[in-house]
């Protein structure tokens, strides 16, 4: 079996994988303390631990990634394999600076391109919602990147004297009632009108019909909304590597 791993802003999504396929998906909250993380990844990989023979771990949190390699090492024994030091993503990065895209977002590129094919576009709805080109020739081409639904929301209440911080949850109607409605509608349209004139431009200006791929964690929540997306996988990055480990580590 294999553990996958993505380490994101707010969670660490973790994957178990026997032979290419999820067998069990368990989500952790990106806790900066060893003892969190430690006792939560126990709880999640009891029924799995004496199985698991490899690790592979992206990541966009560093002091998030050393607790997690230490805590991968006492409970399994087995060093895992990191992305960006340990292991590259087989894709051309045409980034100008090819350093500054996460793992995650090459990752999603990867995955994207092996599953779905080029051209494409990966949609992640995530702590930020990320939009990401993969060319006709499966390069990286770049990407987009705007506010997550959940810094929209602490943003509104934060920044001015009136406005509440709402709960997540679907509209009632495009026009609100009352406040907390209303929030709620701009949110979720706006959003999904975002999500959909972007990827319009993207195919306008590169003048090609790129499948548009959805993941990330809310996914489920606001695809609904979004025209544009023509396929949902909320398990892309783990997906991703799985297929990284698999092709250049077990060759």
């Amino acid at each position: 079996m294999l553990l996958a791993i993505d380490i994101g802003n707010t969670s660490i999504h973790v994957g178990v994988f026997k032979k290419q396929r999820i067998i069990r998906t368990m989500l952790i909250q990106a806790d900066t303390r060893r003892q969190g993380i430690l006792k939560a990844f126990r709880r999640c990989l009891s029924a799995d631990i004496k199985n698991i023979n490899g690790v592979i771990v992206s990541s966009v949190v560093p002091e998030v990634t050393t607790i997690t390699k230490h805590t991968i090492k006492k409970l399994l024994n087995i060093k895992p394999v990191i992305l960006g030091p340990d292991l590259k993503v087989p894709i051309k990065n045409l980034y100008e600076k090819p350093k500054q895209v996460g793992q995650d977002r090459l990752v999603n590129a990867y995955a994207c391109k092996e599953l779905y094919g080029s051209p494409a576009i990966v949609l992640d709805f995530g702590t930020a919602t990320t939009f990401d080109y993969i060319n006709r020739f499966g390069e990286y081409e770049g990407g987009i990147i705007t506010p997550g639904v959940g810094i929209t929301i602490d943003a509104l209440a934060e920044k001015t004297a009136l406005l509440p911080r709402i709960k997540l949850g679907k509209p009632n109607r495009l026009i609100g009632k009352d406040t907390v409605d209303s929030i709620r509608s701009g949110v979720f349209f706006g959003l999904a009108s975002m999500c959909d004139g972007l990827v319009l431009k993207i195919k306008k200006s590169y003048k090609t019909s790129p499948v548009v791929i959805a993941t990330g964690g809310l996914v489920s929540l606001f695809s609904p909304y979004c025209k544009e997306i023509n396929k949902i996988d909320k398990y892309l990055t783990l997906k991703g590597l799985t297929i990284l480990y698999k092709k250049q580590l077990l060759k």
